[in-house]
């Protein structure tokens, strides 16, 4: 019941889209400070959550995959962090975004995969285990080179805290992903029952923060909708697409060329919103009008990334039991009638 819930997180995600742009007012809540867990905004607490949930299900093993897959693992990252954010620097540029706008398209493009692109991986019939050792590097690498790299791109438009960047980074990513490994390594059997659930919880705290941000910005999102909605599929679009055609040049199979594609393409969309929700993030732009528009592009970019990664996920899902099928009928026509003859009289 609760996988089945988990993989519909496209349907949840858009379903709390409209429901925010419907009815704001009921999610409106999430987004204006006015709910302060431990004095910290909502988002950063509901990010940590997710954060926290991917600790949990973490092992010594998943770290050890990392060395036996590193050719795929190192291209993916290697790609993650620079398809991306030069993608999105240059839809900024293409689509002539005002400041908030393009310095929240370009966060989002700087960000690590997301967990999510661990169950589109799984619906795509990819390399689930690929997925998952990506997602891990990307995030722990993201750590020092998102803030890095936003504040290369970004500061075109305005000047960016990179240490205070950091500091954030660390604090809704680095701290709740070990302190999952360490609940997973010593707290096992608390951790086992937590995984359970952790990643339905996980998707829910995504769609909070998606619909938080989308019924706190309705007026500014109708405002910019056209061409924000263009340049945010363009960027998504490019990463699945370069992704896949960069890993096919290199020679890696349908698996893994798929699988990276779906990395590459999907953000930790969450970690953008959170990152340009925080109240430091916000003051650095000297109008506020623009730093209520840098979350809205992490919105629209996680209702995006879902719809086309479950498309992607159905046409490859399909892809992939027509290959099944015909690497079993390939080897069983090659198979030598004496082999067959013998095999039927086990």
């Amino acid at each position: 019941m609760i996988e089945r819930a988990t993989r519909l997180f496209a349907l949840w995600t858009v379903l709390g889209a409209l429901w925010a742009w419907l009815l704001p007012e009921h999610f409106a809540w999430v987004a204006d400070g006015s709910v302060r867990p431990f004095g910290q905004p909502l988002i950063s607490v509901l990010l940590g959550i997710v954060m926290l949930g991917m600790g949990i299900t973490l092992e010594v093993d998943d770290f050890k995959r990392i060395g036996r897959m590193p050719r795929c693992v190192a291209a993916g990252v290697a790609l993650q962090f620079t398809v991306m954010p030069l993608a999105g620097m240059a839809m900024a540029w293409l689509f002539g975004l005002e400041p908030g706008l393009a310095v929240g398209l370009i966060l989002v493009a700087c960000c690590p995969g997301g967990t999510a692109s661990n169950v589109v991986a799984y619906l795509a019939r990819a390399n689930v285990a690929l997925s998952v050792t990506m997602t891990m590097a990307s995030t722990v690498v993201a750590i020092v080179l998102t803030p890095v790299l936003a504040g290369w791109l970004a500061g075109v438009y305005v000047s960016i805290d990179r240490w205070n960047l950091f500091r954030e980074m660390v604090a809704v990513v680095l701290l709740p992903v070990f302190s999952g490994v360490l609940m997973a390594r010593y707290l096992p059997n608390a951790s086992r029952a937590i995984a359970r659930v952790s990643p339905l919880v996980s998707v829910f705290a995504v769609v909070l923060i998606v619909s938080g941000i989308i019924a706190r910005s309705k007026p500014l999102i109708a405002a910019h909708a056209g061409v924000l909605v263009a340049a945010v599929v363009c960027l998504h679009i490019l990463g699945f697409g370069l992704g896949w055609v960069v890993t096919r040049m290199l020679g890696f199979d349908r698996s893994a060329q798929r699988t990276i594609s779906i990395e590459v393409g999907m953000q930790n969309s969450g970690l953008g919103a959170s990152l340009a929700s925080s109240p430091a993030f916000r003051s650095q732009f000297s109008m506020p009008a623009q730093a209520a528009l840098a979350p809205v592009p992490a919105a629209f970019s996680a209702v995006t990334h879902v719809v086309l990664g479950s498309i992607l996920a159905s046409v490859w899902a399909r892809a992939a039991a027509r290959e099944q099928v015909g690497s079993a009928e390939s080897r069983t026509t090659t198979t030598p009638p004496s082999r067959q003859a013998g095999a039927g009289m086990h």
